[in-house]
Order: structure tokens, then C-alpha cells, then sequence
């Protein structure tokens, strides 16, 4: 039997949304889906990471507020190359999301280690001489509570806005497992203690030129196989959901008449490949 023009619609997505991810024209297939994982099936954590257009909002939303530490803003200036490869930076954070997550626990600590190794190479100097280095436990505390709690924000905004404050400390629980296997420290388990954490660390925040530049680029810059008013639409979103003094900070506007609009195009992006995905 010929498939359906449904199925052909959800083959369609499936097809583009992988090759955003995945390398494919190098062969790289996507994460498989592993019962000795280090989270079970249905797990906060795995249910959060499992929507592709909130983690992309919650993405973004998370690079925004970690360029306002200058120590992790430093490290991506010195030793990335995502101005230039903006695209490819987007497919190994989403596909070491995917490792950690879903695939089998071995191939979830190997991936761990090889970004440890990574931060072991990254280091250097801030512009006033102040030493840094991707391995402070401290740096990597941000970076962790300004991603769980992106991807958490996004989750609830555009999927289920009711999800029960228990399972949102669960997932922190769970996430907190990756964090300290980074050497994270200190490393919240519950919203309560992420949002204590947000806010004690305000203090090692600071806005920068070099800070709203990387904004820009990553609110305007046309990743590879995105449509612009696709990532319109995802930066607007991310933009809304973040914390007014970041967007203070960062030089932003809260969308005010493009709110709207790209919340319901997100949202109907968010469900459109949540029920390409869910067909068998």
C-alpha cells in the first residue's frame, strides 16, 4: 500500500529535522534510543529533551544567558569557532543532549569524557588579566542551571504548561547526574534551589559588548537548513522567556507586537514535530 499523504508529510519532517541534527551527508545516523540509558523511558528528563522546537527555543534562551559570564563568554571566544560554524556548534550540543539522555549509559559517559577533555584545553585570560578556565567548577554551575533551567522554562511554556512541580524537581535530579559527572559544583536538584542558584550568581554576571554581539549573532544569524522566519520565530520565543535583567543586560526588548505571533508559529512547530515524531 502506497503511503498516505499524511505519512508522507511526517516523513518529510522527520527527514529535514534530522539532517539539521545529524551529519548525514558524512553518514552520522541519529542517537539510538537505548532501554540501559542513565534515565528510564518516560522520565522527566527524557521527556523534557524529547521536544525538538522547545529544546531549540531552550537553547537559545541558555547561550544567551551564559555569554553574560565572562568567564564562559571568554572560553567561546578564544576556542570556538561558531561564528564560522555556527551550524555545526548546534549539532554537537544537541547531539551530546541526545548521548547523555537517551543513548546506551556507556556511550553517555564517553561522551562526557570527551567534553571533559575538551575543557581541560580550554583556558586563558579575561581582558583585565583575570585567569579563566572551562573546568571551574563554579563557570560550569552557570552553565548547567542556565541550560536545565532553559530547557525546563521551554518545555512548560510550549508543551505542558502543568507539568506538577515534582517532576520538575525530578528532572533537575536527573540532570543534576550529567552536571556533577562535568564537575559542576555546586548543582541544584529542585527548581527551588535552581532559582537560588540563578539568583545568587547574579553577581558573576556582567553585561558587555562582546556579550550583545554574540546576542545578535545568535538571534539573526541564519543557521544552515533554518528558514529565517523560522529562527525568527525561535529567538523571539527564546528572547520572551528570558529573565528581564538579561535582556537589560544583553541590551534586548521584551517582544511586545511579535510576541504573539511567534509564540503561536513556536507552538505550532512544537506540535507539528511532536506528532511527526510519535507515528509509527
Amino acid at each position: 500500500m502506497p503511503p498516505s499523504p499524511a505519512d508522507l508529510v511526517r516523513r518529510a519532517l522527520v527527514g529535514r529535522v534530522r539532517a539539521v541534527f545529524n551529519d548525514t551527508a558524512a553518514g552520522q545516523q541519529p542517537v539510538a534510543i537505548s532501554d540501559d540509558a542513565l534515565f528510564e523511558r518516560d522520565s522527566p528528563i527524557r521527556m523534557v529533551h524529547s521536544g525538538v522546537v522547545p529544546m531549540m527555543v531552550g537553547g537559545i534562551r541558555s547561550l544567551l544567558l551564559q555569554m553574560l559570564h565572562p568567564h564562559a563568554l571568554q572560553g567561546v571566544l578564544d576556542h570556538s569557532d561558531f561564528r564560522a560554524d555556527m551550524h555545526g556548534r548546534l549539532r554537537r550540543t544537541a547531539r551530546f543532549i541526545a548521548q547523555t539522555t537517551y543513548a546506551h549509559r556507556d556511550e553517555a559517559m564517553a561522551a562526557i569524557g570527551r567534553v571533559n577533555r575538551i575543557h581541560n584545553r580550554v583556558n586563558g585570560t579575561l581582558p583585565d588579566g583575570t585567569p579563566y578556565s572551562a573546568t571551574d567548577p563554579r563557570t560550569l554551575a552557570w552553565v548547567h542551571v542556565a541550560e536545565a533551567t532553559s530547557f525546563l522554562e521551554a518545555h512548560i511554556a510550549y508543551v505542558r504548561p502543568d507539568m506538577p512541580g515534582r517532576e520538575q524537581d525530578e528532572y533537575f535530579r536527573q540532570f543534576a547526574v550529567i552536571a556533577r559527572a562535568l564537575n559542576a559544583d555546586p548543582v541544584p536538584e529542585t527548581r527551588e534551589e535552581a532559582e537560588a542558584l540563578m539568583l545568587e550568581r547574579r553577581a558573576d554576571l556582567a553585561a558587555s559588548e562582546a556579550a550583545r554581539e554574540v546576542a545578535d549573532l545568535v538571534l539573526n544569524g541564519r543557521p544552515e537548513g533554518a528558514p529565517r522566519s523560522v529562527q525568527r520565530a525561535l529567538g523571539t520565543a527564546a528572547v520572551d522567556l528570558l529573565p528581564p535583567y538579561a535582556r537589560t543586560m544583553l541590551g534586548l526588548s521584551r517582544p511586545t507586537v511579535s510576541a504573539l505571533p511567534a509564540r503561536l508559529a513556536t507552538k505550532t512547530m512544537s506540535d507539528g514535530l511532536r506528532w511527526a515524531f510519535r507515528r509509527p
